[in-house]
């Protein structure tokens, strides 16, 4: 004879509910699959052709055009540039989102408005804006055109608000009786700064981090009037695309395309592990 052991009560109910957060309704299924389509329509069916296209020229067509030396200047000249500004942005763009946020001043709201014009205008535009000002008719005596300060100047004109807009929506949602306890403890501001403010924010400026990288590295319209597109000197990675895409070479273009996506999954990858370790210290 068998005895069946009873099951306790809390046992059943709690295999009911993991078997419940693990299993989609036929609503959530489908949502699921429309989102996944469209995703795949978009990025992943995309990014396939593209590596695909570079794969199609060869090994060879694929390592000369990565060793050509004005592609290894542009893209060089793409990467260093980028990294910087998003460096400068790290700093520059939570800061104006504190003082957004914690801060009241007068003209804050016109300031609000401002920060968000390098989203609205077009490239282009902002190209003859930068022009306008830093070219050779210069109101304020300061000529940058078709030199390697261009390409840093335009591009860290597009990427301002990233940073400032991710990081501002986390600052207003930051609890700050925390930080009112850490300091009646004794904290000093650095600390709280340090263990509770930076981990509470590391994922927002990561985010907007990561959002500035990939924009540097693609930016066109803003960088084709003031750069002027010099070969080995102000010439970047998505000029040298246009290029070859004009000389008929399209493996050689997707042959950049695919190194500028790896080195921007790259640096998405990193930063996502200097946030978590950020968090995790915190």
């Amino acid at each position: 004879m068998t005895f069946e052991t009873p099951t306790e009560p809390g046992t059943a109910r709690r295999t009911r509910r993991a078997r419940s957060a693990n299993s989609l309704t036929r609503s959530s299924g489908l949502g699921l699959g429309i989102a996944l389509t469209w995703f795949s329509l978009l990025v992943l069916i995309p990014l396939a052709l593209i590596v695909i296209q570079s794969i199609d020229g060869g090994w060879e067509t694929f390592r000369l055009t990565l060793t050509n030396p004005q592609t290894v200047s542009a893209l060089r000249l793409t990467v260093e540039q980028s990294l910087i500004v998003t460096l400068i942005n790290v700093v520059m763009g939570t800061l104006i989102a504190w003082v957004l946020v914690r801060d009241d001043f007068p003209g804050k709201q016109l300031l609000e408005v401002v920060i968000d014009i390098p989203f609205a205008l077009p490239t282009i535009v902002a190209g003859l804006v930068l022009l306008s000002l830093y070219g050779p008719t210069s109101p304020l005596g300061i000529n940058v055109a078709n030199t390697e300060r261009s390409v840093f100047l335009a591009l860290l004109f597009v990427t301002l608000p990233f940073i400032a807009r991710t990081v501002q929506p986390v600052l207003l949602e930051l609890d700050r009786d925390v930080e009112e306890a850490a300091a009646s403890l004794g904290a000093s501001r650095f600390v709280t700064l340090r263990r509770i403010i930076l981990p509470a924010l590391a994922p927002a400026i990561a985010a907007g981090a990561a959002l500035s990288f990939a924009r540097g590295i693609s930016e066109y319209g803003s960088l084709v009037l003031l750069s002027g597109n010099l070969p080995n000197k102000t010439e970047v990675a998505s000029v040298r695309i246009l290029t070859y895409i004009e000389n008929g070479n399209e493996a050689a273009a997707a042959s950049v395309a695919v190194l500028l996506l790896l080195v921007a999954l790259l640096a998405i990858t990193i930063l996502q592990i200097i946030t978590s370790r950020v968090a995790r210290r915190g």
